[in-house]
């Protein structure tokens, strides 16, 4: 089978090194052999090496890029590429030859100027800066790079753990920097993305891991191939890791670390800075505390049954990607499809929903939301399997704001779930609006992809006081979804206060912005600067208090006041990064900038040696050396993207190149745009990419109404792999037919799905809440013969009837 793109036909399984690929929107070609640009230019960065360090659930990464000039004059090499949107980036330094450059930290446009000055004079220069638009991207220029020249950049951040839903610690190194749409109308100058596939990136990775726990190393998994684990204790508190040979830049790098015991409170005290004036936040001590509240268990047994719930999903071009290179018919689309069945079927009746989608323009399925019945959930599911990634761009600002300018319904607290690939550039924009509009909902988030802007993903959850998650490579949506659903429907925790008991001689000022939401079992993090004296032997207690269904709980954490080993100033640099981004949200909800808190960010910024959105990283090699002459020429350096990859990741050898552009998405290109139309063979390969999969499972979930219960109808033998007859001949006769299907359906869930309990449970509690109300007679028998006829062995408590 071949493939037509433009004028390059593409044999499948002919493909030679040599090849030349089209790029289907913009023209431009890319050529697989040596260090070159989609331009044909020599690409001077050779490779990246990656070391990173987990202690407990903080990382430190160190970041090695070696450049190299092959050409005969002198180069400007420029790199935009992605980091984690909450990473604290704190060191930043050059080697060449021999000589060491550190890097400080100075007001943006100082650097700027400095850096400039460095370039016209002949010297050495290296600039480090976060894009204006979006804190998880950053743009590095290796200035002055003489020919035959190699230079090593060495870049170190640290960063949060995020708490999966499966208790696993999430770290992740973007590799993959998907072009960001830049909204019709919107001002600035926008983040200038030099981009390749993915397979075609010139430049090497390797990465490697240590992680240090106190307590138990259980596992690491991830998106990636990894050699074995390797623990360096018999208490396997210590352990390394590493990619295996090999690894291609097709995807970002996820590690899920998993520790025995991992919901414990902790507190990390770390000493203040030697050198740093007491009373300066890196002159004091600075504490990091991870609690994790637990609520009644009278709470935690029952979910509420009232609430809007408001969806919002991503139908941009770029929906159209594969979730998994090995698996080319699920989309991204196509998942959230599914994933918006199973919640349509779990919510609970009488509550209020409705569900928007977005690309360049947006829609709503009601003009407003409507109540949760029968009829509305039949005309929602109608019009979510007409869904596909056919409306553009991304342009997410206008549909929230239509969201917010509905009236919130009384008694029905508001949670909107938000879908996207992340691929937006008016990342702080939309945060804002999120933050502005927190007091009125809870945000649940969800970043489908590789690429997907970290910043803009837990931004949203963060500043809406709801859970971000992320899915990627071979992650299954249903069930992360369906977890953040059963977090909104807990109960809303309200009143929340934080009181600190300490020594009469120490005073406290934290760096975090307060608590918004808790949920059960999942952390929060409270980073707290100390002023003043303390024994060693004296201990810190806080406590947390707050409202849930009326009822005043509170959690409790102590904790010893002395220093831990070994941390470095890990916790300092996390804290200052937690109060610089508080600073700047604060500046941009105002009409006018306040130059003081501007100024305190940026002081706070050079303080720390931490980067913020009004400083950069500058380093100017001051040698006695001999200027550079002669012009300087600009090279930029290619990040890794991943798009349109549902129709690239082809089989035999062609399985690791991508033959579509990603700025088709950015322009709202299809990919039937992007092909020629007349070529028979593309046209039967997209109508079989699209073609939906036929998942048991999603098919008896169809099939159930509103209220939880099923009925006896041809389709529901069929999902159940049987006739009508054998399904009809074992009821019992003094048993209703919705009675009997319903308890088949379940006794198949149980019996048969048991391994994905997590995306069904909830419309099963709602199936099980139906057979209790209808009081029914031979409950007993019907299980009995249920499990007859399907052949399993499921009891009856276990169905919760």
């Amino acid at each position: 089978m071949s493939m037509k793109y433009s004028n390059v036909i593409i044999d499948h399984c002919s493909i030679k090194s040599s090849y030349v690929l089209d790029n289907c929107c913009t023209g431009a070609k890319m050529n697989s052999c040596g260090l070159l640009t989609a331009k044909k230019e020599p690409v001077p960065l050779k490779s990246i090496e990656v070391e990173l360090e987990v202690r407990d659930h903080v990382a430190t990464l160190v970041s090695t890029l070696l450049y190299e000039n092959k050409e005969d004059k002198p180069l400007e090499a420029v790199f935009v590429f992605p980091l984690p949107g909450d990473a604290a980036v704190c060191h930043f330094s050059a080697k060449i030859g021999q000589t060491q450059i550190v890097a400080e930290v100075k007001e943006k446009q100082k650097a700027h100027e400095e850096y400039d000055d460095a370039l016209s004079s002949g010297q050495q220069a290296f600039l480090l800066e976060e894009s204006d638009q979006s804190p998880d991207i950053f743009s590095l220029s290796v200035g002055s790079l003489p020919p035959g020249e190699s230079a090593s950049i060495r870049l170190e951040y640290v960063t949060e753990l995020a708490v999966q839903a499966d208790d696993g610690l999430r770290f992740c190194l973007p590799a993959v920097l998907n072009p960001r749409y830049q909204p019709k109308g919107s001002e600035g100058g926008s983040v200038q993305v030099t981009s390749v596939p993915a397979s075609l990136v010139p430049y090497s990775l390797s990465f490697s891991a240590r992680v240090f726990s106190p307590r138990p190393i259980s596992k690491v998994e991830s998106n990636c191939s990894l050699d074995p684990l390797q623990y360096l204790n018999t208490e396997q508190t210590q352990a390394t890791v590493k990619l295996a040979a090999g690894h291609k830049f097709d995807r970002d790098v996820e590690l899920l670390i998993y520790y025995k015991d991992a919901h414990q409170p902790t507190a990390v005290v770390e000493a203040g800075q030697a050198s740093a004036k007491p009373g300066t936040l890196m002159g004091d001590p600075v504490v990091m505390l991870s609690l994790y509240p637990e609520f009644p268990q009278a709470v935690m047994s029952s979910v509420v049954s009232c609430g809007e719930f408001v969806f919002l999903i991503d139908r941009s071009g770029s929906m159209d990607c594969c979730m998994d290179n090995s698996n080319q018919q699920e989309t991204r689309i196509g998942s959230a499809r599914d994933t918006l069945l199973l919640l349509l079927k779990s919510l609970p009746m009488g509550c209020y929903f409705n569900i928007y989608s977005f690309g360049s323009s947006y829609q709503h399925i009601f003009p407003k939301s409507v109540e949760y019945n029968e009829k509305t959930m039949e005309e929602a599911l109608k019009k979510v399997e007409e869904m596909d990634a056919d409306l553009g761009g991304t342009e997410i600002l206008e549909p929230l704001k239509h969201i917010y300018s509905q009236p919130c319904i009384p008694s029905q607290p508001r949670q909107l779930f938000v879908f996207t690939d992340g691929e937006v550039e008016n990342t702080k924009e939309v945060i804002n609006l999120v933050r502005d509009n927190s007091g009125s909902h809870r945000c649940f988030s969800f970043g489908i992809g590789e690429g997907a802007s970290s910043a803009l993903i837990n931004g949203l959850a963060k500043e809406g006081g709801g859970h971000a998650q992320f899915i990627t490579g071979t992650d299954r949506m249903q069930p992360k979804v369906m977890q953040s659903l059963r977090f909104a429907l807990q109960p809303a925790v309200v009143d929340i206060s934080v009181t600190w008991d300490l020594p009469k001689a120490v005073s406290v000022t934290v760096l975090s912005p307060p608590i918004t939401a808790i949920f059960q079992g999942q952390r929060s993090l409270i980073y707290v600067q100390l002023t003043g004296q303390s024994p060693e032997t004296a201990e810190g207690c806080v406590t947390v208090k707050y409202s849930l269904t009326g009822h005043p709980s509170q959690n409790q954490l102590r904790f010893s006041l002395k220093p831990a080993m070994d941390t470095g100033l890990t916790v300092h640099r996390l804290g200052a990064r937690t109060l610089i981004r508080s600073l700047e949200m604060d500046i941009e909800n105002e009409v006018e900038q306040d130059e003081g808190v501007k100024q305190k960010v940026v002081e706070l910024s050079v303080q720390s040696g931490v980067s913020s959105s009004f400083t950069a990283f500058i380093a100017v090699n001051k040698d006695d050396s001999e200027a550079i002459q002669g012009p300087l020429l600009r090279r930029n350096v290619p990040a890794p993207r991943m798009m349109f990859a549902s129709y690239c990741a082809m089989s035999c050898a062609s399985s690791d190149i991508c033959f579509a552009d990603g700025g088709c998405e950015a322009e709202g290109y299809s990919l039937d745009e992007c092909c020629d139309e007349g070529d028979e063979g593309d046209e039967n390969y997209i109508a079989m990419l699209k073609q939906p999969r036929r998942d048991p499972l999603l098919q008896l979930v169809s099939l159930q109404k509103a209220s939880g219960c099923w009925l006896l109808e041809p389709a529901l033998a069929a999902a159940l792999g049987k006739t009508s007859e054998e399904v009809e001949n074992p009821k019992p006769s003094a048993v209703n037919k919705e009675v009997w299907a319903t308890i088949l359906a379940l006794i198949w869930l149980h019996g048969f799905k048991s391994d994905v309990q997590d995306e069904w449970e909830l419309l099963a509690m709602k199936a099980a809440s139906w057979l209790c109300a209808q009081k029914a007679p031979c409950v007993t028998e019907c299980v009995e013969a249920g499990n007859a006829l399907l052949g399993c062995k499921v009891q009856k408590d276990s169905l919760g009837i």
